[in-house]
């Protein structure tokens, strides 16, 4: 059965590339377990159920670091043609990975960026991801990281020596990188943030880390700058015990999937404005055991050749 809906899928995408311009697909980069086997991906026609690709077996294994782990695994496309892939490369590093590709099959070789080398206190950098600015034709990248005793506000509230703060650097070409900034402290222990420009306007949709007492839920902080000024805009929009937002438009509304981490498996709301969310884990399927992931878009000449590839 497995063989004949993959066929049936090959041929509909044909078809389809064939008679109109490439419909887009989405795509989720996950990782699995602690993340020692690597990058994980999954496919959907629909934004709301996700089949692995390769058997669920990892495409990508991770070189780089000590620890050569691929957790949190951040996927975008970008102007130049290219995937972008960063990833946290251990739990208490002070760099991350990167790497690129064309297909999403052949990777260019992994690089490990030092983002906090200036900063000798720090414990590690989580959960990096990725936004092209086209205003200012540079990428920047951003992550969650403790500095002890940098911040007060927070530091009785976390998770044992965690107090978690956003930062970020640019780059145009992944080899010169700006720099190191502080992007979003509004005095709470914060993590796994991702945003999305809409309507003119940068949505950090991020984790509240505080732990005493317990919140663990997304929220939503706003700016007119990509590059700080977030202030919170709303209250929780998810469930408790939840980590890894991700956002992707689907036939119109806002779908934000996230991992249930202490439930073991993803969840998902969804909003046509913003402001009010349902759940709709009754609406989702993805790999069993999918962990902190990233979806994104790409053409279905991409599935394809990904399709063909993996069977």
């Amino acid at each position: 059965m497995k063989k004949l809906h993959f066929f049936l899928l090959l041929l509909v995408i044909a078809f389809t590339a064939c008679t109109e311009a490439p419909k887009q697909v989405y795509l989720f980069s996950y990782f699995k377990d602690n993340g020692q086997d690597g990058l994980h991906l999954a496919y959907s026609l629909d934004g709301y159920h996700f089949d692995a690709l390769n058997n669920d077996s990892s495409i990508l294994t991770p070189m780089v670091a000590d620890d050569k782990l691929m957790r949190d695994p951040c996927i975008i496309p970008g102007p130049d043609g290219k995937f972008h892939m960063v990833w946290t490369v251990s739990w208490n590093d002070r760099g991350i990975g990167y790497a690129s590709s064309a297909d999403l099959i052949n990777w260019s070789e992994q690089q490990f960026v030092p983002v906090m080398q200036d900063e000798p206190t720090a414990l590690n950098c989580w959960a990096p991801e990725l936004i092209y600015d086209a205003d200012s034709a540079q990428y920047m990248i951003y992550w969650a990281t403790t500095i002890p005793d940098r911040f007060e506000a927070g530091s009785e509230q976390g998770d044992s020596k965690y107090n978690h703060r956003m930062y970020y650097t640019t780059t145009k070409d992944f080899i010169t990188f700006s720099p190191t900034k502080l992007l979003y402290d509004e005095d709470f222990n914060v993590i796994d943030a991702v945003i999305k420009k809409i309507n003119g306007e940068y949505l950090m949709f991020l984790k509240d880390e505080t732990r005493y007492p317990p919140k663990k839920h997304i929220r939503i902080a706003k700016s007119n700058s990509l590059y700080g000024g977030y202030k919170l805009a709303t209250g929780p929009i998810s469930p408790d015990w939840v980590e890894g937002p991700t956002v992707a438009e689907v036939d119109g509304a806002w779908v934000v999937y996230y991992d249930e981490y202490t439930r073991h498996h993803m969840g998902a709301i969804r909003s046509t404005d913003l402001e009010n969310w349902e759940v709709i884990n009754d609406s989702i399927s993805f790999p069993e055991g999918t962990r902190h992931g990233t979806v994104f878009k790409a053409d279905e000449t991409v599935l394809s050749n990904l399709l063909e590839y993996f069977k």
